[in-house]
């Protein structure tokens, strides 16, 4: 039974203090990163909704349970993602029922929606779908149109009014679709909207680095409240303020410190703004990947609307790729090896030709673990973390060579970043 409490607990009223409750076992596991807790944050921000702590948790009921009882204690808002499934494992509403000491129901609209997302794809239900239909007594089903497990929207739960607690999916894209359409709306009544915030997202430089060289600036303004954030692709600053006119001269500042190094100021990210940029001129891009195996392409089309500037890509990972489908002449790749500075030079100048692009990007180096024996070992050509990324544009192809640590997935992200980045200083 839920803790019986003399009087209501409300935190100032300045701000509202959120936490977030990441669920799944699998999150506690080397190699799995929990990418919704990072995304939320970012959209908690965005309300000027402070976000207090980050908890990931694992399926085994009494943690979660212990998670979510200290949760009620401190925070007025409480998020979870994930455990909202139909397996045994997934019991993330059974144990908020628990904790608050209500019974389960079975809401109507969410079962037939289950029928319906079955019947429509032409497959049998199966009788434990049906368990994502119960939901805690005095919550609400929060639909989900992109799958079978809705989200919950549970305000002042017994005995703890002025509390909070939004359930959503663990998977990205139902989460972010249920925080989009619903959730936002129904957390506007908390924002604080006096509160601004100016976000500043940059590349090319390391988390520490900007630190660093940001310091006078956050001198000349310490009066607003600053976060610096590392996300894998990017570094990015969020400042807030209550007053338009220090945001302003704040970025006038940060565009004055930072110069190329900064990709956008407010949303954004660093492949939108590149396709932006092609759009703008009425420019197109071909890409070829050796090392990065279709990662970058992937980044790209990732951005609604991406066929405007973005023509398509060649994964040309082996030699025969590369003389089948780029062209490079076999003698070429007996000369140069496949990894190299006039190997990527080629990829570059050779998919562009082919797509008919105005600019052609390619990648190509070792990711590991064992260093290229095919890259004839010119200047440290065959070492693991080694890449070459090449941009042909009207006038010539230009080549950048980049020595990445980390194991084979970090190297191949990166490498992709890098391209990316070089892509974007190539257009100014």
């Amino acid at each position: 039974m839920a803790t019986k409490h003399p009087h209501t607990f409300r935190l100032a009223e300045a701000q509202t203090r959120a936490e977030i409750i990441a669920v799944g076992s699998e999150l506690l596991k080397a190699g799995r990163t929990d990418t919704n807790s990072v995304w939320i944050g970012e959209r908690l921000a965005e309300l000027g909704i402070e976000l207090g702590l980050k908890t990931c948790v694992g399926d085994e009921r009494d943690a979660l349970k212990a998670c979510i009882s200290d949760a009620l204690e401190r925070s007025e808002l409480i998020i979870t993602t994930g455990g909202l499934g139909p397996t045994f494992d997934d019991n993330t509403k059974e144990v908020a029922a628990e904790v608050l000491g209500v019974p389960m129901f079975e809401d109507a609209s969410t079962r037939s929606n289950i029928t319906d997302f079955f019947l429509s794809r032409g497959r049998a239900v199966t009788e434990n779908n049906y368990k994502q239909a119960l939901i805690p007594q005095g919550a609400k089903a929060i639909p989900n149109p992109l799958g079978t497990a809705p989200g919950v929207y549970w305000k002042d739960p017994p005995s703890y009014d002025g509390r909070r607690i939004v359930m959503l999916p663990g998977v990205p894209r139902e989460m972010m679709a249920l925080w989009t359409n619903d959730v936002h709306p129904l957390l506007l009544d908390l924002a604080n909207d006096r509160q601004k915030t100016l976000r500043f997202v940059v590349s090319g430089a390391g988390e520490s680095a900007l630190d660093e060289r940001t310091n006078r600036v956050r001198a000349r303004h310490s009066h607003l409240d600053w976060s610096i954030l590392a996300p894998r692709s990017h570094v990015e600053f969020l400042v807030r303020s209550t007053r338009d006119e220090d945001l302003e001269a704040l970025r006038r500042d940060m565009e004055a410190e930072l110069g190329m190094d900064l990709v956008c100021v407010g949303p954004g990210s660093q492949e939108s703004v590149v396709l932006d940029m092609l759009a703008a001129r009425n420019e197109t891009l071909a890409l070829a990947e050796s090392v990065t195996g279709g990662i970058l392409a992937s980044r790209l089309v990732d951005v609604p609307g991406a066929s405007r500037a973005f023509l398509g890509g060649v994964v040309a990972y082996t030699p025969k790729a590369k003389t089948e489908l780029l062209g490079l002449s076999a003698d070429f790749i007996v000369s140069h090896g496949t990894v190299g500075e006039a190997v990527a030079r080629e990829m570059a100048a050779r998919v562009k030709e082919k797509l008919g692009a105005d600019w052609g990007l390619a990648v190509t180096g070792n990711a590991g673990p064992d260093a290229d024996k095919n890259a004839l070992n010119r200047d440290g050509c065959d070492r693991v973390g080694r890449c070459y990324i090449a941009l042909a544009g009207d006038a010539d192809v230009k080549c950048q060579t980049r020595d990445i640590h980390g194991d084979r997935p970090d190297v191949q992200f990166r490498a992709a970043n890098w391209a990316i980045d070089m892509l974007r200083r190539g257009l100014f």
